[in-house]
C-alpha cells in the first residue's frame, strides 16, 4: 500500500495529513500563496513523514488533467504547475469539495455541499466524482454562492441563513436524485441544530480521507485530529477495477 500525503489547500490555511500519521498539520495560506510558496511549505510542514504520492484538494475547477482555473482567493500560477515536479513524487489534483466530498462517501449516489466562503459541491455515483459549480447559479437575484455563503451569512444573519438553507437542500436532492447529502465547510456547524432527513453534517477532516482515496486506499482510520474518529461506512467506499476514482 503506498503511503499518501493529502493536502487540502483553504484561503486561511493549508492542512496536511499523511496516511498512518494521526495528527494534521498546518501552514498559513492567504491571497498571496502560490503553487510554488504552497509546495515548499508542505514540504517543510512533513519533514519526518514518509510519503510516496500526493493528493492535493484546491478550490478551483479541476478536471482529470489538473486545474482548468485560478483559484479566486489566492495566488496565481496554479494552473499548469508541474506539482509531480515540485513534490518529486506522483500527484492528484481535485477540487477541494469532490476530495472531501469523496471522503464523505458511504456508498449510493451523494451529494455533498459545502458552505464556506462561497458554496462547493460535487456527486458521486458509480465510483465517478463529478464536480458541481451550483454556486455560480442564480439565485434570489443573486447566485447560490451570495446566498448560502459566508456573504449570505452575514448580510442575512444566522437563524435565516440556517432557513434558506434548510428550505434548499431538499430541493438540491431531489434534482440530482441523491441517496443523502453531506454538508460540509466551514458554516456547516451553523446547520447541526436542524437538518432534513436524509442530510448530515460531514466531518472537515474527511478531506484527508478523500486525498488518500483518490489513490485506491480505502479505509484508514488515523483521522483523530482534534478528537474526532471517522464513522465506518455504511457499505464500503470501492474503487474501480484499477484501484482508481474517475473523476468527471
Amino acid at each position: 500500500m503506498k503511503k499518501i500525503l493529502a493536502v487540502d489547500v483553504g484561503g486561511s490555511k493549508v492542512k496536511l495529513l499523511a496516511s498512518g500519521e494521526t495528527e494534521p498539520r498546518n501552514v498559513a495560506s492567504g491571497p498571496k500563496l502560490t503553487p510554488v510558496k504552497m509546495v515548499d511549505k508542505v514540504r517543510k510542514e512533513a519533514r519526518g513523514w514518509r510519503y510516496d504520492a500526493v493528493s492535493i484538494g484546491v478550490p478551483a475547477m479541476a478536471g482529470p488533467g489538473g486545474l482548468l482555473a485560478e483559484p479566486g482567493n489566492l495566488g496565481p500560477g496554479w494552473v499548469g504547475f508541474d506539482f509531480a515536479a515540485a513534490f518529486d513524487c506522483p500527484v492528484r489534483i481535485a477540487n477541494d469539495a469532490a476530495m472531501q466530498a469523496l471522503g464523505s462517501y458511504d456508498g449510493g449516489r451523494m451529494l455533498f455541499l459545502g458552505f464556506g466562503t462561497g458554496l462547493g459541491s460535487a456527486l458521486i455515483a458509480d465510483h465517478a466524482i463529478i464536480p458541481l459549480e451550483l454556486g455560480d447559479l442564480p439565485f434570489h437575484e443573486a447566485t447560490f454562492s451570495e446566498m448560502l455563503g459566508r456573504e449570505g451569512l452575514e448580510k442575512q444573519g444566522k437563524k435565516a441563513w440556517r432557513k434558506l438553507v434548510v428550505a434548499t437542500i431538499p430541493a438540491l436532492q431531489k434534482a440530482f436524485l441523491a441517496d443523502y447529502v453531506v454538508v460540509g465547510g466551514g458554516h456547516a456547524k451553523h446547520l447541526i441544530k436542524k437538518l432534513p432527513a436524509g442530510v448530515r453534517v460531514g466531518n472537515n477532516l474527511n478531506a484527508f480521507r478523500g486525498g488518500f482515496r483518490l489513490w485506491g486506499i480505502g479505509e484508514v482510520q488515523t483521522l483523530h485530529g482534534e478528537g474526532i474518529a471517522p464513522k465506518a461506512p455504511r457499505r464500503p467506499a470501492r474503487s474501480n477495477a484499477n484501484g482508481d476514482w474517475r473523476i468527471l
